[in-house]
């Protein structure tokens, strides 16, 4: 394996951290620039002097990837995982962590724990892991530090090392650029106005809730026709519904879920890598580790607001391959919309606070018991008067008419202006984005101004 010069760069920055006192770096890398490479030089070199390296993963895809990359390398290894072969001789061992929590205490201490996917990492299995080792070095490696719900990773790991960006791997042909088509506008019809602007708390309920715009099997045969394509869906029903959909459109699709048969998935996955299955529909199964270069398309049926999710998925489309000339993202979903293009520049901290939510009070949601009509608030299995279980309502996505518009830079920056600004119901919170922004107080003064002249003269 011959390593690139950003990995290099990479490489040495986490021996500088662990040089400078960090017990705990986390190494932050796009999707598509080779972290399992990375940190499989960093478990070679580790072994030569000498220290026993554990890597944990949480898939049995990222398992095998780990596995077929230290192969590349000559590294010897092991497998804490079932129907896998052991060799707890070896200095490095590859760790399902659902596994290995049920074998700690006969596992040989480590030196250095990699985690793979280390977004993961405040899980409660995976802290099981960091306690029962506390004197081994960590090494998390991720492209998007932060938790599903938002905020950084600072309870686990202590410094953060930075690799490349997007914006820059694209530049060097490390990875394809994109075209992303997304919802033209929000429907805002039937949305109340308060002094010339939305009412925020309307509005806010109208984007979050979880719709889809236009029809994903017309736009794929109109935009991408027969190319290969990842479908991300909300749920297994919602993925069941596509595939069926998409078959009986003539594309060939097969939907993939954690409950398959291991080798049954396997062998899906794989005539996906030879272009024998167009569409790969799933639901939280291939945003993380599935590395198909050939995927020239992603189609975004989800909506979300994790950051972190959305640029796990948009990121599997990302790998160049000969003759993809830019991958395709159909965003029905409107998620560009909300969190931004793939390569936009990030700023990433440790810090496990939420920045940027909203500090109002939130809704208390209600539920009705359907046997005694006794309310209660939302969250609960079963009535807490008289002890009927709640039927369990899968998520459901619905579908509104519309055409994905091709959304540029420019063009989602003043969207995202015109959401923003929506949602600011105050002086005060005009100001804010218009120190973020970088605009003058003015700004802010002229369209509060306009907003109180419109609602005076109606």
């Amino acid at each position: 394996m011959i390593l690139r010069d950003y990995q290099q760069r990479c490489i040495e920055a986490v021996r500088d951290a662990y040089r400078a006192g960090s017990r705990r770096p986390l190494l932050v890398s796009p999707t598509g620039s080779g972290k399992t490479v990375m940190f499989s030089a960093i478990a070679k070199n580790a072994t030569a002097r000498g220290n026993r390296v554990m890597i944990l993963v949480h898939r049995q895809e990222l398992l095998d990837q780990v596995s077929d990359t230290l192969l590349q390398f000559e590294v010897p290894h092991g497998h804490i995982a079932a129907d896998y072969p052991s060799r707890p001789h070896e200095r490095v061992q590859v760790a399902s962590i659902m596994t290995l929590v049920r074998r700690l205490a006969d596992i040989r201490v480590p030196d250095v724990i990699v985690i793979d996917e280390a977004h993961h990492a405040t899980a409660s299995t995976w802290a099981k892991v960091i306690a029962a080792f506390p004197d081994a070095r960590l090494l998390g490696v991720t492209a998007t530090p932060c938790r599903l719900g938002g905020g950084g990773l600072g309870d686990v790991f202590d410094t953060l090392v930075m690799g490349p960006t997007v914006a820059e791997l694209t530049a060097a042909g490390h990875l394809s650029p994109a075209r992303i088509f997304a919802p033209p506008t929000i429907n805002t019809k039937g949305v109340h106005t308060l002094m010339g602007e939305f009412v925020t708390h309307e509005l806010v309920k109208r984007v979050d809730q979880p719709k889809v715009t236009g029809d994903a099997i017309e736009h794929y045969q109109r935009l991408t026709p027969s190319k290969r394509a990842i479908v991300f869906c909300l749920s297994l029903d919602h993925a069941r519904h596509i595939a069926e959909g998409a078959r009986a459109a003539g594309i060939s699709a097969v939907m993939v879920d954690g409950g398959m048969d291991r080798e049954i998935r396997r062998r899906v996955m794989q005539d996906f890598r030879n272009g024998n299955i167009q569409w790969l529909v799933s639901v939280n199964l291939v945003q993380e580790g599935f590395d198909v270069p050939a995927i020239e398309v992603g189609i975004f049926l989800r909506p979300t607001q994790s950051l972190g999710l959305w640029l796990q998925q948009a990121g599997r489309c990302l790998r160049p391959y000969p003759g993809k000339a830019h991958a395709t993202l159909l965003d029905h979903a409107g998620n560009t919309i909300a969190h931004g293009l793939p390569a936009d520049d990030r700023t990433w901290t440790l810090d496990v606070s939420r920045p940027g939510r909203s500090t109002s009070a939130p809704t208390i949601s209600v539920k009705i018991c359907p046997a005694c009509f006794a309310g209660q608030r939302s969250g609960k299995s079963h009535c807490m008067n008289c002890g009927a279980m709640f039927p369990v309502e899968p998520r459901r996505v619905t579908s509104q008419d519309g055409e994905l518009k091709e959304l540029t830079p420019d063009e989602l920056a003043a969207r995202r202006l015109r959401r923003e600004q929506g949602r600011a119901a105050t002086l005060a919170q005009l100001e804010e984005i218009a120190r973020v922004r970088g605009y003058q107080r003015e700004w802010a003064k002229h369209v509060y101004e306009s907003r109180l002249a419109k609602e005076r003269a109606k």
